[in-house]
């Protein structure tokens, strides 16, 4: 059977050599471009399938046009509906943390709801868990013990790790759920996440809650996988 692909990565589709590839010049975990511009995508999508016409491969075509009306920064015009900047706490106060990150999670509730209402969709749910259920669960880890596994089928450090996307992915939806906005690029939405969000400290200090375990799994992802290098500090 004929097949194509989206690449993403150049170099690594050349030393795959599959039997047809579209590269395109646009960031990671987008590989149609920015959300909602269907013009665009069906664009890309037709140039993908046009490489079924190739009759011998491997195949590697490039897609050279840039992304329409990605924005690159903050400057430009983009903000989270939210005003997330009023309130002071102590973040060694792990009381007054947890009180503060439950008010901001359910503050974030009705602009999730909007946005899954205007996409007709939503990526959140790959942990099996529900909202409050992801909030409670994170939670539990800033108690200085390890929380209840919620699910009996999966290890707590994958599960931390699912619960962690899940969390991120509420918090992108709801800040981009704004009607007649210019979608952010990935790299505005995760600096607005990790630098503005209570969610984030949250996540920081369950960080350090992981790296105290003498869970391997669990030490692991607390060491590589809840926190962007770029945002490690």
């Amino acid at each position: 059977m004929p097949t194509t692909q989206i690449s993403l990565i150049r170099e690594h589709t050349e030393k795959i050599k599959p039997p047809r590839a579209l590269w395109v010049p646009f960031e990671l975990g987008r590989p149609l471009g920015v959300p909602n511009d269907a013009m665009f995508q069906t664009k890309v999508l037709v140039a993908a399938l046009r490489l079924l016409d190739e009759p011998t491969g491997p195949v590697l075509h490039d897609f050279t046009e840039e992304a329409p009306s990605l924005l690159k920064d903050s400057a430009s015009g983009w903000a989270c509906p939210l005003d997330l900047s009023t309130e002071a706490v102590d973040l060694t106060d792990m009381e007054q943390l947890r009180v503060a990150f439950g008010r901001e999670f359910n503050e974030m509730r009705s602009w999730y709801e909007l946005g899954v209402k205007r996409r007709g969709r939503t990526t959140f749910g790959v942990s099996g868990l529900d909202q409050e259920s992801i909030r409670d669960f994170v939670i539990g880890f800033l108690d200085g013990s390890l929380p209840s596994n919620p699910r009996e089928d999966l290890p707590l450090g994958l599960m931390l790790k699912l619960a962690a996307d899940d969390l991120k992915t509420y918090y992108f939806e709801a800040a981009t759920a704004q009607p007649g906005k210019v979608a952010p690029s990935g790299e505005v939405l995760a600096d607005w996440f990790w630098q503005k969000t209570l969610a984030a400290k949250v996540l920081r200090a369950v960080k350090d809650s992981c790296m105290n375990s003498d869970d391997r799994m669990l030490k692991g992802v607390g060491e590589r996988l809840l926190i962007p290098m770029k945002h490690s500090f």
